[in-house]
């Protein structure tokens, strides 16, 4: 038998006790996915916050869309209108852990955020069987669109990547990773606001306000949700390669909050077919900056020309070639 030191075996202790926190999936009996006027119910029986956004004829195409970290559904109050008023339906859901879900804050963990998208996805595909679908993922619910790949999903014509939270793998500094992980086994439950980041997520001042204003935002976020984060952004820098559905990559020049390299990263390693639109005066929050119209635009016509130019003029062939390596 091997005899630890005390201190040994208080920080082993300590890390058994404060292991990261994550939801749990509890299935029930005969339980099947439904979608409510305003709800999308999973299987496990967690009911999540919908909004839908509908043309006033058969819509032509369909759209998911994912929201990004300690955002929810409230994020395509803008999108969803501009896509319905052409003929596009947009279904937009608060995933597990965000908005008015079950236990905003705690990590939902990858699997119920990929399961939760398979569900809700078919769902979806049942509402318009004659329309092509789309996962329009914003930020991290790009990095969900990603990792979830064709196995979840019903047939998809296209991915939307907006500003997509890829920073993970070798992407990431190793020491933040280490000190990430630590936090995260020791006091998991620590909350940071980001505040001393000085990060500007977009131009769009006033929509700023109004979400520092919002109680369904997120504002402090826990250690070991973080870490879920970073994990799920990993799984779907690994995954990327293996898609093979048609996407449309948006980034803007003055992102603050992921960096070009993993972008430039993701466009080399990305075997399908690829359109990548880059925003020379594009913050982090794309579709809600002061030019956020020119971005729907752009999304709107790649769904209904793919291989035409995109309207703004900011389509860049060879994808990344202009990134800094």
């Amino acid at each position: 038998m091997i005899l630890l030191p005390r201190a040994c075996l208080l920080v082993l202790l300590s890390l058994v006790a404060c292991a990261p926190r994550q939801q749990e999936f509890v299935a029930q009996p005969l339980a099947s996915p439904r979608l409510e006027d305003h709800a999308f119910i999973a299987s496990d029986g967690a009911i999540f916050s919908l909004r839908t956004w509908l043309p006033q004829k058969k819509a032509k195409a369909a759209i998911i869309a994912l929201h990004g970290f300690n955002d929810y559904s409230n994020a395509f109050n803008t999108t969803g209108p501009y896509f319905a008023g052409r003929g596009i339906a947009v279904y937009a859901y608060d995933q597990r852990g965000f908005g008015a879900a079950p236990d905003p804050g705690i990590w939902a963990g990858k699997e119920n955020l990929l399961r939760d998208l398979g569900e809700f996805s078919h769902l979806v595909a049942k509402q318009h069987p004659q329309a092509p679908l789309y996962i329009l993922g914003d930020s991290m619910g790009a990095a969900v669109a990603i990792a979830a790949g064709g196995e979840r999903l019903p047939p998809v014509s296209g991915m939307i990547w907006v500003a997509p939270a890829v920073w993970g793998d070798d992407t990431l500094n190793p020491f933040y990773r280490a000190t990430l992980w630590l936090m995260a086994h020791t006091i998991p439950y620590k909350t940071f606001d980001g505040s001393d980041l000085d990060i500007l997520a977009s131009n769009n001042i006033p929509m700023l306000r109004r979400l520092a204003k919002d109680p369904l935002i997120i504002k402090r976020t826990r250690a070991d949700a973080i870490l879920g984060l970073v994990r799920l952004m990993d799984n779907a820098y690994r995954q990327a390669p293996n898609l093979a559905t048609p996407s449309l990559l948006l980034y803007g020049a003055k992102d603050e909050v992921i960096p070009p390299y993993p972008i430039v990263q993701l466009l080399d390693r990305d075997p399908a077919p690829l359109t990548f639109a880059y925003y020379p005066d594009g913050y982090h929050m794309l579709l809600r900056d002061l030019q956020g119209e020119r971005v729907m635009a752009d999304i709107a016509s790649w769904i209904e020309h793919p291989r035409k130019p995109l309207p703004s003029g900011f389509t860049v062939s060879p994808a990344g070639a202009f990134l800094p390596k």
